[in-house]
Parts: structure tokens; C-alpha cells; sequence
């Protein structure tokens, strides 16, 4: 089941259940949702006409795991982790599909791609053990986990501010409910060209792990969005390095979910 929340024909913001046609979904109705998504929720049978889609959730946290794709330590000369590398991206990062990610006046030269399964948190979870971990996922989505290369490694000692610049949270197209986050295939297109391409086989730590692993003391809410790591190929290891230019687009595409795709100004 695909979940979107969107913006209708008379500028409201909605939830609906839809169905992807081969040409996008502007102009597309979904099935309205009555109820509370991360509850008990029913489609209700009404109509409504997708004028554009909006990020899928409005997250009251956003956290995100650094180097848990074995190729992309590899490529990034870091040994394995033994246990998540754990930061947070400011929630006023977030992006709808389709907005622009903006690069930062501060920090405007080496804005890099990084894409990303992002989970959906369901319901409130604390102390959750891996192995009912799932259970408390509403779904998935697509998340790009844009960075300033120059602030996170080089002028800050922590990464926080270089991956939390507005508009670097872009996540969608929706909340895919029916996927095996253990073995989806996903790539980060630029400008057309395959430039990261993997399968979350290869993450190091799985996203029932790390449901454990953050929830072991820290509650995740009702609609937090946990970004589970990006793979090998990502700009700044390339040689020579590929930054973001204005013009450019990005597409992050996760098989079973759909592509987010978002311009650069």
C-alpha cells in the first residue's frame, strides 16, 4: 500500500491511499484516508486530485546512521563499525519531491547525494528487541541525505549543521507499507547518470538492528524517520569529486517504493 500525503486541487493537505500510474501521479486521485495514520486508519472511498505531493510525513525527529553500507566505508577509508553511527538532521531540513534543494549561501561548493532507505516509525517504540522491531514500522520511503562535505568533515567537529542546511532532508514520493527492507535495490541518479547503486543487503547493521539499537532508551515517536545509511559512490569519494551544481537533479530511486527526484537551485 502506497501512502501519500499531498496537496489537493484546493490547497489542502491530505492523506491518501494511490495507485502509481506509468506517468507519475500528478493530477492522479487517491483514496482519501479517514482516521489516524499511526492508529487506526481506513480508506474511505472519497476521491481527491493530487495537485503535488508533499514530503510523506511530518516527522518530529529525524535520525540517521553514518557508514553502514560495507562499500560506501570502504570507500570512504573507515573500518567497519562495531556499533550504528548515530546523528540527527534538523527537521526543518525536510523536503517535498519535486522542491529544490537549495545550496547554502555558507557552504555552497561541496553539497553532495546520498541515497537512503528511510523508515517510518508507526507507533511509540522504547526497548523494542530486533526481533519484533518491524512490527512498529508504519512503512518506507525514499530519503536523500544531503550533506555540505566542506562543513561536516572539515570546519565543524561534528556533523550535525552539514546535514541539516534547509532543505537537505528531501524524502518521498510516499510511504510504501508492503516492502522487505532486507533486500531492496537502490540507486542515486544525476543528472541522469548512475552514480550509487546497491541493494540493503549490504548494510551492515539491518533496519530491525537499528530499531533496537535507537530505542534502547531513547523513545522513537509516532512518525519518526530513521535514515538507515547510504551506499558506496557517493560524490566526495569519486575522482575527481562530484559536488551539486544549480541545474542539476537528483533522483533517489528504491525498487518496491518509487523515485525521488528534486532539482538543485
Amino acid at each position: 500500500m502506497k501512502i501519500a500525503r499531498f496537496e489537493d486541487a484546493t490547497g489542502h493537505g491530505q492523506y491518501g491511499i494511490i495507485t502509481v500510474s506509468p506517468c507519475g501521479c500528478r493530477g492522479q486521485e487517491a483514496d482519501l484516508i479517514e482516521g489516524n495514520l499511526f492508529g487506526t486508519f481506513r480508506a474511505t472511498g472519497r476521491k481527491a486530485t493530487i495537485r503535488r505531493l508533499l514530503a510523506p510525513v511530518d516527522p518530529p525527529n529525524i535520525v540517521a546512521i553514518g557508514l553502514n553500507y560495507r562499500a560506501h566505508a570502504q570507500e570512504s577509508g573507515q573500518p567497519l563499525p562495531e556499533r550504528p553511527v548515530l546523528f540527527s538532521k534538523a527537521t526543518t531540513a525536510l523536503l517535498d519531491p519535486e522542491a529544490p534543494i537549495v545550496l547554502p549561501p555558507v557552504a555552497p561548493d561541496e553539497v553532495d547525494y546520498e541515497c537512503e532507505l528511510a523508515i517510518v516509525i508507526g507507533r511509540r517504540a522504547r526497548n523494542v528487541p530486533a526481533e519484533r522491531a518491524l512490527d512498529y514500522v508504519l512503512g518506507y520511503t525514499c530519503g536523500n541525505d544531503v550533506s555540505a562535505r566542506d562543513v561536516q568533515l572539515r570546519l565543524d567537529s561534528q556533523w550535525v549543521r552539514g546535514k541539516s542546511f534547509d532543505t537537505f532532508c528531501p524524502l518521498g514520493p510516499w510511504i510504501e507499507t508492503d516492502l522487505d527492507p532486507a533486500s531492496a535495490p537502490i540507486r542515486t541518479r544525476l543528472n541522469g547518470r548512475v552514480m550509487q547503486e546497491s541493494n540493503t543487503s549490504d548494510l551492515i547493521f539491518s533496519c530491525a538492528e537499528l530499531i533496537a539499537f535507537l530505542s534502547a532508551g531513547m523513545t522513537l515517536l509516532p512518525g519518526t524517520v530513521i535514515m538507515t545509511g547510504t551506499p558506496s559512490g557517493v560524490g566526495f569519494a569519486r575522482k575527481p569529486p562530484v559536488f551539486l551544481r544549480s541545474g542539476d537533479v537528483v533522483e533517489i530511486e528504491v525498487e518496491g517504493i518509487g523515485v525521488l527526484r528534486n532539482p538543485v537551485a
